[in-house]
């Protein structure tokens, strides 16, 4: 649905009225084009991580840095800093140059993970960084974003998935977040364009919406995608597969038979399948008070147990490849809540739930599993709402504008990536920083 507000604030009358009234200004996002370069980025700090992002950084297709070329990223190494006073390194790298940074840039700061530090003054100083970067984000604005990445001692070479994402227009909609990296075996891609060449990537809930576009994103990487949805989808999933030369199944997840159908495709057709995205969900909104049990259970049944059952028999079976990855598409209403969806937060909150229960579990097999969770993404369900609820859902956020299904299915597509093993247990908001929730 056509964003007609946004269409008008960048109109030339809009502009005027924007700036004069103080209105919302959505900026146009930088989102990813294959041959994106990443423009000039400046690195910062002194900690353990430095060298490793710089080697990284050298690896990139950044543009060169004419004399009146602004900054695309400011990227700092805080991992160094280990008490309260250290933290005026953040202000010294920070203040001469964020005002210099350009619409669209990025920021990302890096550290350690608190709960690994040695000292509790170190760990103080690490966790204050959280409230640094959040802060940073809603200053930033003209669309640039700002993200935390905590790396464990050990995973410094686990990193660079992560930066190409979070560097990219690929992280569009993505801003506030606090990104952990463990050690792991980084399998680095022939081809970081294509790195899903060879591999089978199944997605729920593909016929239409966020859905199709994850199926889309994942063809693009390079993925045979298994396309499945419910046999009334039938049509929509059939043109989805067909276009992108994949496979359509029919399934409904809620069924009993469910699980053992699909674990029977998966071994019959492709032997194992290297991602698995959960994304099926519906909603069945009402107040607590006058929703019945129906709307409660199928909520639930649909967008967690369903999950639940899968993942027992992935793993039970051993239909994931090695590196394999489990993505589940959460919400921010399972972080925040949302008048009208106690089903439907109770189910996403879920979710995040059996991705941090699960981490660990996976992480002994070689695989990850990782949840996003959207926000307000332009989708013929929230083209329905009400205008006045519709137009708070776009404008609450750092970007005053909704999200696009896209941006859900790139976020999907770095967790789903073969390089980002050390991303696991991680629960990342697709929100432009909503003003809801953590």
């Amino acid at each position: 649905m056509t964003d007609r507000y946004a269409s008008f604030a960048r109109s030339g009358a809009g502009r005027f009225l924007v700036k004069r009234l103080g209105l919302p200004d959505p900026p146009r996002l930088r989102r990813y084009e294959q041959g994106d370069e990443f423009g000039p980025v400046a690195l910062g700090g002194a900690g353990r991580l430095a060298e490793p992002s710089r080697h990284i950084l050298d690896k990139l297709p950044v543009a060169g840095r004419g004399a009146e070329e602004r900054t695309a990223a400011l990227v700092f190494d805080a991992s160094g800093i280990t008490g309260s006073a250290g933290l005026s390194a953040l202000y010294e790298f920070f203040h001469p140059v964020i005002r210099s940074l350009r619409p669209c840039g990025r920021v990302i700061v890096l550290g350690s993970p608190p709960e690994l530090c040695t000292s509790a003054r170190e760990a103080t100083a690490q966790r204050a960084l959280e409230g640094f970067v959040r802060s940073v984000g809603k200053e930033v604005g003209r669309g640039s974003t700002a993200q935390l990445v905590y790396v464990a001692p050990g995973a410094e070479e686990a990193t660079e998935s992560t930066l190409r994402f979070l560097l990219s227009g690929r992280s569009a909609y993505v801003s506030g977040q606090v990104i952990r990296i463990g050690p792991a075996t980084v399998d680095v891609p022939d081809d970081w364009d294509q790195p899903l060449v060879g591999k089978t990537a199944i997605v729920t809930g593909a016929a239409r919406g966020i859905g199709a576009a994850i199926a889309a994103v994942l063809t693009r990487e390079g993925a045979h995608v298994v396309c499945l949805d419910v046999p009334a989808a039938g049509e929509d999933l059939s043109r989805v597969a067909n276009e992108l030369k994949g496979t359509a199944l029919q399934l409904d997840l809620t069924a009993g038979d469910a699980p053992r159908r699909l674990a029977d495709f998966i071994a019959t057709r492709h032997v194992h399948a290297d991602v698995f995205v959960h994304n099926a969900g519906i909603t069945r909104d009402k107040t607590l008070g006058r929703m019945d049990e129906a709307q409660w259970s199928a909520v639930i049944d649909v967008n967690l147990e369903s999950q639940e059952r899968i993942n027992d028999v992935l793993l039970a079976e051993n239909l994931l490849g090695g590196n394999g990855r489990i993505v589940s598409v959460s919400s921010v209403a399972g972080i925040a809540g949302n008048r009208g969806q106690t089903n439907y937060a109770t189910s996403k909150a879920g979710v995040i739930g059996l991705v941090q229960a699960t981490a660990g579990a996976v992480a002994e097999r070689g695989l990850t599993i990782n949840a996003v969770a959207p926000g307000f993404i332009e989708t013929r369900m929230t083209a329905a709402m009400p205008v006045f609820v519709r137009e708070g859902g776009r404008r609450l956020n750092s970007m005053s504008q909704g999200g696009l299904p896209v941006d859900v299915a790139e976020t999907i597509a770095w967790l789903a990536h073969p390089a980002s093993g050390g991303v696991n247990g991680n629960v990342v908001r697709v929100c432009g920083q909503s003003l809801l929730g953590a």
